[in-house]
């Protein structure tokens, strides 16, 4: 490994501490006793008091007998001043300290002037106080060595407060992140939101008394959503197996057994496309309740994500792009064949599926002949009215032939009780009236059969052993699944899922 004058010097540094005695990785616990944003916030309780603070070294100035440095810790930034005649460093063997300095003064000259670089981590003894400046600080009493640093961060230089010559190529940030999340403001607090995102989201379901579950990612069958899967070996059963694509049919079997709510958040992966929206592997919440519809859903989804939103901004209000989105209930609710009419004028409701195709290939639409009357209306809607809604809207009542899990509709036939949430002109959740007839779900499985044996690849097959479990009974449900990814975009306005995933899938170097 070729490596650069920087890490020559600093590879040297190290071991100039070790020569001293100096251990640069040591292993007892370094009690922090105080955070830079705890002290910033509540500075007259912290005034004059002693403090132990700790992180990374992320600016030095150096002025003879006096520097100040800047102390990244998990919380933010705080100023440190260090005075040569005040500090008390890592003491060396008597051998190596010249007689004319005290050994805390030729540390300062040897450590902390020369030893020390941008990115080491380093603990801080001392007590609080503000400068002349105003600036309230840390004075330096002790310094310790927590861990060197042997590749120099990439510097994120200011004016009149604007980043510029930083660490900005995405695919260099979303391959290191580890470095993006160290220089560059803001993005540790979208994932500080996405956790946020989480946790209020369990307190929901928990409040409701809802249990959280956890089900097989490798499964012997993909189902649960249309999707082509990441397919593997198990060597010990000799089978191939399927990276799970939903976890729909495992939740389903647990209320058979008789649980009141489930939920999971957890991994999926689909054998897709890659883009600003989506990505092979992501989180996905799915929660399944008993005797409840999807109108109930709907009512239950749209206070959830009010109350999300105000726990991660405290406002139902959030900026996506260019659109203010509110997330406060209610909202509102459209049969999706109104929608298209609405948008296009085509009334589709009245149509047979060749005359959907037709119209399907009059708005460019591609490749149409595998297709379902479903399919074609879910590329219709896709094409010509999805983007179009902005403010959280409910899609309702699909066609049958695009919802092969889903209850018919009670009062509107052909059409079946689901909804889909847009935000912002995408799609972020999609829920049903739970389809609990065995019958008709294994006929259902059948069509989507046919749909496979027509060319289409993302079409269901059928899982036996959830046909089974229906058979022995489903009571009425409602479920629905809400893509966290998406949500964490919407919630804190950011462009593309790369921006809320810590490690997004890249192409190998």
């Amino acid at each position: 490994m070729e490596l650069s004058e920087q890490e020559q010097v600093r590879r040297q540094s190290l071991q100039t501490m070790r020569d001293l005695g100096i251990d640069p990785y040591p292993a007892a616990e370094y009690q922090v006793t105080g955070y830079s944003s705890d002290i910033k916030a509540d500075f007259d309780n912290w005034d004059g008091k002693e403090v132990r603070i700790a992180g990374r070294l992320m600016s030095k100035r150096i002025m003879g007998k006096a520097s100040f440095i800047e102390l990244q810790d998990s919380k933010g930034r705080i100023q440190v001043y260090v005075s040569r005649d005040d500090i008390q460093a890592p003491v060396p063997e008597p051998s190596e300290v010249s007689h004319q300095l005290s050994v805390e003064q030729q540390m300062y000259n040897v450590v902390f002037k020369k030893l020390l670089d941008i990115g080491d981590f380093i603990g801080i003894e001392g007590f609080v106080f503000r400068t002349q400046m105003g600036e309230i600080s840390v004075h330096a009493k002790k310094l310790t060595v927590l861990a060197k640093s042997l590749k120099p961060l990439p510097i994120v230089k200011y004016k009149d407060g604007i980043a510029y010559d930083g660490f900005n190529d995405p695919e260099q940030r979303y391959r290191q992140r580890y470095v993006d999340l160290v220089v560059n403001e803001g993005v540790k607090d979208t994932f500080l939101k996405r956790a946020a995102i989480l946790r209020t989201m369990r307190q929901v379901f928990d409040e409701a008394g809802y249990t959280e579950v956890e089900t097989p990612i490798l499964q012997q069958i993909a189902g649960g959503a249309s999707a082509r899967p990441f397919i593997t070996h198990h060597n010990t059963l000799d089978v191939d197996m399927y990276l799970r694509i939903a976890t729909e049919l495992y939740l389903k079997r647990l209320i058979v057994g008789g649980f009141e709510g489930v939920y999971e958040i957890g991994r999926n992966f689909r054998n897709e496309g890659m883009d600003r929206n989506h990505n092979p592997e992501f989180t996905c919440m799915e929660l399944y309740v008993q005797y409840k519809d999807y109108n109930w859903m709907m009512t239950f989804t749209e206070n959830l994500l009010e109350r999300i939103a105000i726990a991660v901004n405290g406002t139902t209000k959030v900026q996506i792009g260019d659109h203010e989105v509110d997330f406060k209930a209610p909202y509102r609710r459209l049969p999706i064949l109104d929608a298209i009419k609405e948008k296009t004028g085509l009334d589709l409701a009245t149509m047979d599926e060749d005359a959907i195709r037709i119209e399907a290939k009059k708005l460019g639409i591609e490749d149409t002949e595998h297709m379902g009357k479903g399919k074609l209306i879910d590329e219709i809607f896709g094409e010509t009215c999805e983007g179009t809604f902005i403010q959280p809207t409910f899609i309702t009542d699909y066609p049958v032939e695009m919802s092969p899990l889903t209850k018919l509709h009670r009062s509107k036939p052909g059409l079946t009780e689901r909804f889909e949430l847009m935000v912002n002109g995408k799609e972020l959740a999609n829920a049903y009236s739970e389809l609990n007839d065995p019958i008709d779900q294994y006929n259902r499985f059948v069509e989507q059969m046919k749909l496979s044996d027509k060319g289409d690849d993302e079409a269901m097959v059928i899982d036996h052993d959830f046909m089974r479990a229906l058979e022995y009974g489903m009571p009425p449900t409602s479920g629905i699944g809400i893509g966290i990814d998406r949500l964490a975009m919407f919630m804190t306005g950011q462009p593309t899922i790369q921006e809320v995933l810590l490690f997004p899938t890249m192409r190998p170097e």
